[in-house]
């Protein structure tokens, strides 16, 4: 059945009252996790704390190149939207996850950890 006919058919049926069902998202919609997940990608570190190449630096790095190869493996294998919801929410997760492991560890061990950050378009 095409897209098209989803909801007519829907109504039909008497099953309008599913939204998920009876509101199917235009080709090319982005999903409220993958916009989360976006947002979550902008706060990653592009450059180490107190600009000190470290273990933790290097495992940060390695958290989010793991995160990236993830998402992608998801996405290749998401066979629904909520698939591929789950996909964006677990990526999301995971950067915060370890950008405030990174974080934690390198005020642990005295760096210095706050920044300024601006998000949203630019003036």
């Amino acid at each position: 059945m095409h897209r098209n006919m989803l909801v007519p058919a829907l109504a039909i049926l008497g099953l309008t009252s599913i939204p998920a069902l009876a509101q199917p998202q235009p080709e090319g919609a982005v999903s409220y996790e993958e916009q989360l997940a976006r947002v979550e990608d902008q706060l990653v570190y592009r450059a180490p704390i107190a600009g000190v190449e470290n273990n933790a630096w290097f495992d940060y790095e390695t958290d989010l190149a793991e995160a990236r190869k993830e998402l992608k493996k998801d996405l290749r294998g998401a066979s629904d939207a909520e698939d591929n919801r789950d996909a964006w929410e677990e990526y999301r997760a995971e950067l915060a996850d370890a950008r405030g492991d990174y974080a934690k560890e390198m005020a642990e061990k005295g760096y210095p950890v706050g920044d300024v950050r601006l998000v949203g378009p630019a003036r």
